[in-house]
């Protein structure tokens, strides 16, 4: 459940809740390569993924090349409903969400769908992730092309047959509706706020984990919008 919102927003004026505070980060997983890769167009693409807090799937999207871009928002509910006051009832449909823009001559969706798993998101929890509990925090793809949907049904059908983390993989694969852009003071938290308690003690370890496990892909530099 959600805690109070913490001392900055507090500090913002914003009277909503935060994502809670965690008692230990989330533990990482040597995720193999896609056995089929991505073969798409050439051009700028955009992809949705949805794992928890958005503040830490931001921050990991936003330290890989070839990400130009990568906002937190909303996915799967209606339009207005798609607001943090509301999505926190878990009743929306709503699930918090990063929408990635990428090149994939430079980062495959593939790969991103491995980042995802390695370090962004635990597959094996339905409708939460580590201390932050409800739907709005179920952990989805959400497909924008035929190539990412094959894709992404390959790369989730391979990781169950590895049976990596000894428990039934529940992420789904949802249809695309629409995404809605979350609050300003969502966007870009995790580089704005390094010292924020839930940063420090959640997302954090996750980037340190994506530099380690994936050195070619990482990147210092956190993508802004």
């Amino acid at each position: 459940m959600h805690r109070p919102v913490l001392t900055l927003m507090v500090a913002l004026g914003i009277g909503t809740a935060a994502c809670q505070q965690p008692v230990m980060a989330q533990e990482t997983m040597a995720t193999p390569a896609a056995a089929v890769e991505a073969r798409e167009t050439p051009g700028k693409k955009v992809a949705i993924f949805a794992g928890g807090c958005f503040w830490g799937i931001e921050a990991v999207f936003s330290h890989l090349k070839g990400v130009s871009s990568v906002v937190s928002g909303y996915h799967g509910g209606e339009k207005k409903t798609a607001a943090y006051e509301l999505i926190d009832s878990g009743k929306t449909g709503h699930a918090e969400s990063v929408r990635v823009t990428y090149d994939p001559a430079v980062i495959r969706y593939d790969q991103l769908l491995r980042v995802f798993f390695a370090v962004g998101a635990n597959p094996t929890q339905l409708n939460y992730q580590g201390p932050d509990h409800g739907t709005q925090y179920r952990n989805a793809l959400v497909p924008l092309s035929i190539e990412q949907k094959a894709v992404a049904a390959g790369y989730l059908a391979q990781l169950k047959r590895l049976d990596l983390w000894k428990q039934p993989i529940v992420t789904a694969v949802e249809p695309y509706k629409a995404f809605y852009p979350a609050e300003e003071y969502h966007q870009d938290f995790a580089a704005k706020n390094p010292d924020h308690g839930y940063i420090r003690r959640w997302d954090a370890p996750k980037v340190r984990a994506l530099k380690a496990m994936f050195p070619d892909l990482y990147k210092t530099a956190f993508t802004r919008n």
